[in-house]
């Protein structure tokens, strides 16, 4: 009984986080010397919250960046979070929202695959994270 209990205990747990799902990932190309380039996705949560982080085993920096026009030049800078409402696709993509690799560890090819986990922070300020395999497209898309 007390098992029983503890398993119902944690299943409701588990359905306080926060769903989020990542679709379309991908990460573009690079060439010989490049040591950045730029990752994107589509997330769509369950319940309110947030993207507070990236990781990768392909680049040393993974960050949450956007872009802005200021001055009638196009700036980037990385960003604490990004807000994700529920039920709401929120793309990261270029010209956006999107995230930075930097210091590579190897070019990444056309083709390939590069690991990203993306760090979510439901409204209570549990953490969890989505890993994903995300397509390297080429250098043109």
């Amino acid at each position: 009984m007390r098992i029983a209990a503890a398993v119902a205990g944690l299943l409701l747990v588990a359905r306080a986080f926060a769903d989020v799902v990542v679709t379309d990932a991908w990460v573009r190309g690079t060439v010989s010397g490049q040591h950045t380039t730029g990752a994107f996705a589509t997330l769509t949560a369950s319940a309110p919250s947030k993207l507070v982080g990236v990781s990768s085993p392909a680049a040393k920096i993974a960050e949450v960046h956007t872009s802005e026009h200021s001055g009638g030049v196009m700036r980037m800078h990385a960003v604490e979070a990004v807000a994700l409402p529920a039920g709401k696709r929120i793309e990261l993509k270029p010209g956006g929202y999107h995230v930075m690799l930097i210091d590579l560890k190897k070019p990444v090819r056309a083709g390939e695959r590069v690991p990203l986990a993306f760090e979510i922070e439901d409204a209570a300020g549990r953490r969890s994270r989505v890993a994903v395999q995300a397509e390297v497209r080429p250098l043109g898309r």
